[in-house]
């Protein structure tokens, strides 16, 4: 009751708190929070046990110690081989790589989508803003004389305005805006950019846009973020602190771990040891005699 949980968070703690809730902090264990992943979601992967199970478990213990001057806790990640005996139970992988978005895969999506559902793409791909950055943007977040829009704060980040070419720009001030309805009230919102409600509104549009145009399904993140960072620092040779800024990345160790993906072809990696060296030619002298001192 001394942790201000957030009803995401309190959503996630209320089983964890049946099972574990009588328990003294200090009896609570790194290894005990791990074991409840089994129990609680046995066919849920190894980051989600750590996501939704000991990430809030520890909030809540961390928190209490600050406030209370209770025992501390630090618990141990999942390692490889606990991730994949998870995903071998459970028949399916947990870190399938995504695909990022090419130039080539936006053009091909554009060209069979709506003005609306084209721009938001191009937007994500051109700013790396989160799909719900994306749909929240209201016309009064568009300052055109600057080129610049404002996205709200999330993952840490704080609101802030980012810039975007002027052709973005002369593409945004073209749509119309729309009012979504909210699906759970049936009110209707203020109006918004991109005409979305939700973050996730946009999914069946994008899948029958993906098969208009005959181009593989990929969602926002992968399309807009992932593809950002791997088109300018892949394909384009930018330095990924640059990159990383671009992005409103803090840390641009992380986009290069998660979302910079190679694109060379193993077996074109391979031939390159199979290459023959060119020689440089031998610069040809002319010989003198040696003399008697010599």
């Amino acid at each position: 009751m001394l942790y201000n949980a957030s009803p995401k968070a309190a959503k996630q703690l209320i089983p964890i708190v049946e099972e574990i809730g009588d328990m003294p902090l200090g009896a609570i264990s790194g290894a005990l929070l791990k074991g409840l992943g089994p129990k609680l979601k046995p066919n849920a992967s190894t980051d989600t046990w750590w996501r939704e199970i000991v990430t809030p478990a520890s909030a809540v213990i961390n928190n209490a110690h600050e406030l209370e001057g209770t025992p501390l806790i630090r618990v141990k990640p999942y390692d490889k081989f606990e991730r994949i005996a998870q995903d071998n139970r459970r028949g399916k992988l947990s870190r399938v790589e995504r695909k990022p978005a090419d130039k080539e895969w936006i053009e091909a999506f554009c060209r069979a989508a709506d003005p609306y559902n084209a721009a938001l793409v191009r937007f994500m791909f051109e700013t790396a803003a989160r799909i719900d950055q994306a749909v929240s943007i209201e016309p009064d977040d568009l300052r055109p004389a600057e080129n610049k829009v404002r996205v709200k704060a999330q993952k840490g980040h704080p609101e802030g305005w980012i810039t975007v070419s002027p052709q973005m720009m002369d593409e945004l001030l073209a749509l119309p805006p729309k009012r979504p309805k909210n699906r759970k009230t049936g009110k209707f919102m203020k109006p918004r950019v991109f005409g979305y409600g939700s973050s996730t509104g946009y999914n069946t549009r994008w899948k029958t846009i993906c098969k208009s145009a005959d181009i593989p399904y990929l969602s926002a993140h992968p399309a807009g973020r992932h593809g950002f960072f791997t088109e300018l620092v892949v394909r384009q040779g930018v330095d990924p602190v640059t990159a990383a800024k671009a992005g409103r990345w803090s840390d641009p160790n992380l986009p290069m771990r998660i979302y910079a993906h190679a694109e060379t072809d193993e077996a074109d990696v391979r031939a390159r040891f199979r290459t023959n060296h060119v020689q440089p030619d031998t610069v040809q002298t002319t010989k003198r005699k040696k003399s008697k001192k010599e």
